[in-house]
């Protein structure tokens, strides 16, 4: 359920937008939006469905080289990431917000040693092994994805996962946390230290 204590709706809201300030005044972090956008999600602690997540209505794309959210914060903008923050919630009750961004074969790899250096628990889906009448069901891969993910991070919920795609499915990254400020600034972390002087 969204709150119903305003406080709990002024600090999520509050939360995001600062979370939204952190994401647009790095320019970095353009070269992690994927075609499909990125969007950042927040989970009510008594979530239950995607109404109950706040997301930016139209995701954050790219203009004039820079990160920007496309519509305003709303309950009920996302699906994909909206799903995916529930599903995690189930094994883990206190990861509450996300972020998706991009993936290549180059940044996969970096992103392993990066989640190895800083100790972060790290998780590759892979989606040839996703079974056919999974992938045929419209959202019945979901809960296959997130069981998948906590497998090959060895029972735990990862801190990023990433998957490598399908058919007419663009690969992602996410990553996970508590609240969307601290994400934020650790997805920039990783933008400025990835896109380096010489990228």
């Amino acid at each position: 359920m969204q709150p119903e204590n305003d406080n709990d709706r002024i600090d999520m809201y509050g939360r995001m937008l600062i979370a939204l300030e952190t994401l647009e005044s790095c320019p970095a972090f353009a070269v992690l939006v994927p075609e499909v956008r990125s969007n950042m999600v927040f989970a009510s602690t008594t979530a239950t469905s995607r109404e109950d997540v706040l997301a930016i209505d139209g995701r954050i794309t790219v203009t004039e080289g820079k990160p920007r959210a496309a519509g305003r914060l709303r309950f009920g903008a996302s699906s994909h990431m909206a799903r995916l923050i529930l599903e995690i919630r189930k094994k883990d009750p206190s990861v509450r917000a996300g972020i998706d961004f991009a993936n290549t074969p180059a940044l996969a790899a970096w992103l392993e040693e990066y989640c190895r250096k800083k100790g972060w628990v790290f998780a590759k889906i892979d989606r040839s092994g996703e079974p056919e009448e999974i992938r045929r069901e419209e959202g019945a891969s979901m809960p296959w994805k997130v069981a998948e993910a906590i497998r090959a991070a060895g029972g735990r919920v990862p801190k990023i996962l990433y998957e490598n795609g399908a058919i007419g499915k663009e690969p992602v990254s996410v990553i996970l946390g508590e609240e969307p400020i601290g994400i934020a600034q650790e997805l920039c972390a990783i933008a400025r230290e990835y896109k380096g002087p010489a990228r």
